[in-house]
């Protein structure tokens, strides 16, 4: 993770020589790109949403299949970021020379499938052998359609569009949250499951059959980038120069371990600490406790997330266009803001004040999604987009989503029986101990402003 060095150069130089062409915008209408990038959208929305659901349910599975919280932080997280993460790499090199709205509707209809799958699932052995199988299909989805969402874009315009990709986060957490809290409480979880899954089918063949490969529009400029694609090896040694990367890699995983770790109990500490104002407010609507907290939290969490990802993407578009450290400024102070209010939300005994206050953070910290995402893919050729975005990912969700989840349950286990806490305060202070650690990600993101600007390639 040195400065610019010999190999930055050939680099370098194999970007001005590369053909160009098959990046440039013109390849599709604007009207068409505004479609495709909805389509992709709804995918990658449907993509977190069957993410999320399992955090929604988390609660009722654990007592219907007996499990820990370790047991309920390995399922949710490590078993499906493993492969996820691991995946993403092939699948994105493959995704630099084939077709990209092929894979990704492939992948699509696989994690649909496999999300319909948990819903029948009879023990934690076969719980978790779905969710391996989501994380499978999944992983076929982002690289890819990052790669594709820059073909489609001018320049200027990338982190506003990663960052409209991105708004599927907070609207499949918000849509998750909801249907699964909803379906849940009204047919049980095995059913959220079922409908969480179904319209990934539907949204596969939408994308096998009218998303274009940009690619296609110009043959021999596709032949010259087949030609020009860099090995994995060679992809790899790019990134390596590029300490920007790292940086912002890392401490977007931070955020990640934090952000995931959360969803995964957040749902189950309002029911276990607030249990009691809980059935009070859910009562005049009719619904049960969990119905009644998954649709505010998803509402809150989302609303909030989809601000949080549309703003990001338009100041980074905006002012990061003008100082390309500012891409990098934002996110770091955003995560120091967030702290005080995600432990003030967690100790106050009064439901309605969390709530108010825990709707702040998920502002703060979407804000990354669209600058950063935009960063990587400009500091690497156009040939290594996809694998660069592999590689973002496996770093931010195998410590994210793998670890985020499971160390939660961990120290909640530890607090809960190792400390005598009980279940309710050993929850609370292991979230409250892993948001103060998240302030690690400021350092990282404060960083990479000293390299940004040399490293950007494109």
């Amino acid at each position: 993770m040195t400065s610019q060095s010999a190999a930055d150069g050939e680099a370098g130089s194999a970007s001005q020589s590369a053909p160009q062409s098959a990046s440039q915008p013109a390849l599709v209408p604007a009207g068409y790109r505004r479609y495709a990038l909805s389509v992709l959208l709804v995918i990658y929305t449907l993509n977190f949403l069957d993410r999320q659901v399992m955090s929604v349910l988390a609660e009722p599975i654990k007592h219907d299949l007996h499990l820990s919280d370790t047991q309920l932080g390995l399922m949710t997280g490590l078993a499906f970021a493993v492969f996820y993460t691991v995946l993403g790499i092939p699948i994105a090199r493959y995704a630099e020379r084939g077709n990209r709205p092929l894979i990704i509707a492939a992948a699509t209809a696989v994690w649909s499938a496999f999300t319909v799958a948990c819903g029948f699932a009879r023990s934690y052995v076969e719980m978790v052998a779905a969710r391996i199988g989501v994380g499978v299909g999944e992983a076929g989805c982002t690289p890819p359609a990052h790669s594709l969402i820059v073909d489609y874009t001018p320049k200027e315009k990338r982190a506003s569009a990663l960052a409209f990709y991105s708004l599927g986060t907070p609207l499949g957490g918000l849509i998750g949250m909801v249907l699964g809290g909803l379906v849940a409480a009204a047919y049980g979880w095995r059913v959220a499951f079922m409908v969480a899954g179904a319209p990934g089918v539907v949204m596969a063949l939408v994308a096998a059959f009218t998303l274009v490969e940009p690619r296609r529009r110009l043959k021999a400029a596709l032949e010259a980038k087949r030609a020009a694609a860099p090995s994995l090896g060679a992809a790899l040694r790019e990134l390596s120069t590029k300490r920007t990367f790292w940086l912002a890699a890392f401490a977007a995983a931070i955020k990640a371990f934090i952000g995931y770790g959360s969803a995964a109990f957040i749902v189950s500490f309002f029911l276990r600490n607030h249990a009691v104002q809980l059935a009070e407010m859910a009562a005049p609507f009719g619904l049960n406790p969990l119905g009644f907290i998954a649709t505010v939290l998803g509402l809150v969490a989302g609303i909030a997330g989809a601000l949080g990802t549309w703003l990001g993407g338009l100041l980074g578009d905006r002012f990061g266009g003008r100082d390309q450290r500012f891409n990098m400024a934002m996110p770091a102070i955003a995560t120091l803001v967030s702290i005080p209010f995600y432990v003030f939300g967690l100790l106050t005994n009064d439901l309605v004040v969390a709530l108010v206050v825990l709707a702040v953070p998920p502002i703060l910290n979407t804000l990354w999604y669209g600058p950063v995402y935009a960063t990587v893919q400009g500091l690497v050729r156009p040939e290594t987009r996809a694998t660069a975005a592999a590689v973002l990912l496996f770093i931010i969700n195998l410590i994210g989503l793998g670890l985020g989840p499971l160390g939660i349950g961990i120290i909640s286990d530890l607090m809960a029986h190792g400390f005598g806490l009980g279940v309710n305060e050993g929850l609370r202070w292991s979230l409250i101990a892993f948001y103060i650690v998240g302030a690690s990600a400021y350092v990282l993101f404060w960083a990479a402003r000293r390299t940004i600007r040399e490293e950007l390639v494109s």
